[in-house]
């Protein structure tokens, strides 16, 4: 089972927060051989997806980080609001086994200090 962390977006800012995976039992989950992988969607049932960069800190201690840029947290691009986000590994070699590690709620704060066009 995947970790409950709710996490906060600010609009039209860059966006990075570092993790630690872990299991249900609080066991550091070693990334060694698997990709990192997160999206964020307005609802569970959304067509449309925003993916997060994401880059393994230390595969040995389970530490990995998601990121936003300000474009893709851009006024216009990603509103206001509530949004549903998850983070899977998905093991490099056969038999390619995907795990969800971590998902939660995003919300995204408004931002006042914008580029009017």
């Amino acid at each position: 089972m995947a970790t409950v962390r709710n996490i906060l977006i600010d609009q039209n800012a860059d966006f990075s927060e570092q993790f630690i995976a872990k299991e249900d039992t609080g066991t550091v989950i070693n990334l060694t051989g698997k990709t990192v992988s997160a999206k964020l969607r307005k609802s569970f049932g959304s067509s449309t997806s925003t993916t997060f960069a994401c880059t393994t800190v230390s595969a040995a201690d389970g530490t990995y980080t998601i990121a936003l840029t300000d474009v893709q947290t851009a006024y216009g691009t990603l509103e206001r609001g509530r949004y549903v986000y998850d983070v899977i590994t998905t093991l490099d070699a056969a038999p390619n086994t995907i795990q969800r590690i971590q998902q939660g709620v995003a919300t995204v704060n408004p931002s006042v200090t914008r580029s009017d066009s």
